[in-house]
């Protein structure tokens, strides 16, 4: 990533796009767009609250993925 703005928006769309993301962390969609439009400045706090988004976003992801790993072993079809 070459700045903070796209880094910012590429995180975002990890989340699957500005709506979902708004809701994972409570900031209306309009001011993400600003910040991803570049017309605010992302600061610190936003990135540090962004980071732990994202290690709850792992987290659930892993969960899921030893769900489905411990199906597939119970019932391999």
């Amino acid at each position: 990533m070459e700045n903070r703005q796209d880094h910012f928006a590429y995180c975002v769309q990890i989340f699957g796009g500005v709506t979902a993301f708004s809701r994972r962390i409570g900031i209306d969609e309009r001011a993400l767009r600003r910040f991803i439009n570049g017309e605010r400045p992302i600061s610190d706090g936003l990135l540090s609250d962004t980071t732990k988004a994202l290690r709850a976003l792992i987290a659930e992801a892993n969960e899921a993925a030893e769900q489905i790993s411990a199906t597939v072993q119970a019932d391999p079809r």
